[in-house]
């Protein structure tokens, strides 16, 4: 067991580490400790796991019930092959996004909050790639058998692009953006760029 906090050699003074800091804290905001830093961090992770944790956890639910109806037997091979990577993919995107829980109930109170909120961080990035799949084959599973053909690949494949665009592309574009603000706010005046 280490008592030693980790070093977050890329965040920010103000940032909360895991995912490279968000930028230096504003002027009217009393700085934290560290120790009340990590809870705030270790707070926000538990809220964004909620929200995810609910969304997986309806989708797994109806997932199961999809293959005791009459219809699913008379699906094709795909339509079976896709069901599975569906369920298998959401099992573990559930699993994922609930293990922040068990790793706090074996962990409380042993001084790890730090390394705590690095795994629950990463495992929070993992379920929602798996939660994004999940939810890309369950739309192609239905599509497949209300849109047959081509048409039904292009409607998921564009909402799969929606998803990397709006969970992956605009965070990292606005953490970018972020960066370079807090670049040229550091530059001495005069300075080019």
């Amino acid at each position: 067991m280490t008592t030693e906090p980790i070093t977050w050699s890329k965040a920010k003074p103000g940032g909360c580490g895991a995912c490279g800091g968000h930028g230096p804290e504003s002027p009217d905001e009393a700085p934290e400790t560290p120790r009340e830093r990590v809870n705030r961090r270790w707070n926000e992770v538990m809220q964004e796991t909620r929200v995810a944790q609910t969304g997986v956890q309806i989708l797994f639910g109806f997932l199961l019930s999809v293959a005791f109806t009459p219809l699913f037997h008379d699906l094709g091979t795909f339509e079976h092959a896709v069901y599975v990577i569906t369920v298998v993919s959401g099992a573990t995107a559930t699993a994922c996004l609930i293990a922040p829980v068990s790793i706090h109930r074996f962990l409380s109170g042993q001084r790890m909050k730090d390394e705590m909120v690095e795994v629950a961080h990463r495992l929070m990035m993992c379920g929602m790639l798996l939660m994004a799949v999940t939810i890309g084959c369950t739309l192609l599973l239905i599509l497949h058998v209300v849109v047959p053909g081509f048409m039904a690949k292009l409607l998921v494949g564009g909402v799969m692009v929606w998803f990397a665009l709006s969970w992956y592309a605009l965070p990292l574009w606005l953490r970018r953006r972020s960066a370079r603000g807090a670049a040229r706010e550091d530059r001495p005046d005069g300075a080019c760029g």
